[in-house]
């Protein structure tokens, strides 16, 4: 009888496991998208990071300018002065449409830099950031 009743309470606990919903699923691997995204740019640089996850057809806007493609996207971050810049952020919320090919992200983001008098400087402000998923099943973003 013991025997019966762990394999019953095995058998739930798997079938538990098993209850996560794509939809869940989907928020997590944006999660880890985001979070890999944001840890990239710590490490490697913000032209890096941002020409990895964007989308071939990935679209930034920057001083109300449209940056369109991953290549135009690298170009202008590699334009600007980034040197020793820091990018962070960390989405508030996540969502993804029930088809699991969209979703989108929103949060705060704090950029560091040194000025052109090498004073540091803080710029706060909000991002959105919309992700698609790609045919390999990766995660990139379109919109930023």
């Amino acid at each position: 009888m013991k025997f019966k009743f762990l394999l019953l309470i095995a058998g739930l606990a798997f079938m538990a496991d098993g209850c996560v919903s794509n939809r869940e699923k989907n928020i997590l691997e944006i999660r880890k998208a985001e979070a890999a995204f944001a840890q990239m740019a710590s490490e490697k640089g913000i032209p890096e990071a941002f020409f990895f996850y964007a989308a071939d057809s990935g679209v930034i806007m920057r001083n109300n300018r449209l940056i369109v493609g991953k290549d135009s996207i690298l170009g202008y971050y590699k334009s600007r002065t980034v040197g020793e810049a820091q990018l962070k952020w960390s989405p508030d919320f996540i969502d993804v449409a029930e088809s699991g090919d969209l979703g989108y992200t929103y949060g705060t983001y704090t950029f560091t830099f040194r000025d052109t008098a090498g004073v540091i400087r803080e710029s706060r402000g909000f991002f959105h950031t919309v992700w698609k998923r790609q045919s390999d099943g990766s995660w990139r973003f379109v919109w930023d």
